[in-house]
């Protein structure tokens, strides 16, 4: 999991550290995890993030680093996977599944399964659902494969522009007199 990013005319003057806030929105937290663990480079090279780059120099900055997500116990079920790529997953969660575990549901939950899909891949992140579901509502859920796309998911929300559409389905009749609008038959 890799970002490359090219340095051009109106990065002039700026250090790593201010494009890769400003232009990536890396925030500071996750800027310093990367620095302390060398994973940002200047035309595959480590670099000072004080310094500032030249026209045309490519910014590498690598997410692969393992992570410990021992906290929640592989499962194996069916996922219904809608999309994937190397930052994230969607899955088609179905009604009666809940997204994180707890003490109801210690080894049952969606995130026991994604750890479960995530150890058969091979990949050592920790489980980050970007959006949640409640316990009997089926739908999608997006799952950050990394830190950085689960903070930029978590700006669209803030901003939104991460926009979400909820469909229902009614059995019977919508009384629309009442205000709680239950359904009748």
């Amino acid at each position: 999991m890799k970002l490359f990013y090219k340095i051009t005319k109106t990065d002039n003057n700026k250090s790593i550290n201010t494009i890769l806030a400003n232009n990536l929105n890396i925030s500071t937290r996750l800027l310093n995890k990367l620095i302390n663990e060398q994973k940002i480079l200047i035309n595959n090279q480590i670099c000072d993030t004080r310094n500032i780059p030249h026209l045309k120099d490519i910014l590498t900055i690598d997410f692969s680093t393992p992570e410990d997500n021992s906290n929640v116990i592989p499962t194996k079920m069916d996922l219904d996977i809608v999309y994937e790529d190397e930052w994230l997953l969607v899955i088609n969660k179905p009604a009666g599944i809940p997204i994180h575990p707890s003490r109801l549901h210690f080894k049952d939950s969606l995130s026991n399964g994604i750890r479960f899909y995530f150890d058969k891949i091979g990949l050592h992140k920790k489980i980050r659902p970007v959006n949640r579901l409640d316990l009997d509502t089926s739908g999608l859920v997006i799952f950050a494969k990394c830190e950085y796309i689960q903070e930029c998911f978590i700006r669209q929300m803030k901003t939104s522009t991460f926009q979400k559409e909820y469909l229902c389905l009614v059995e019977g009749f919508l009384d629309t007199k009442n205000r709680q609008n239950r359904v009748t038959n």
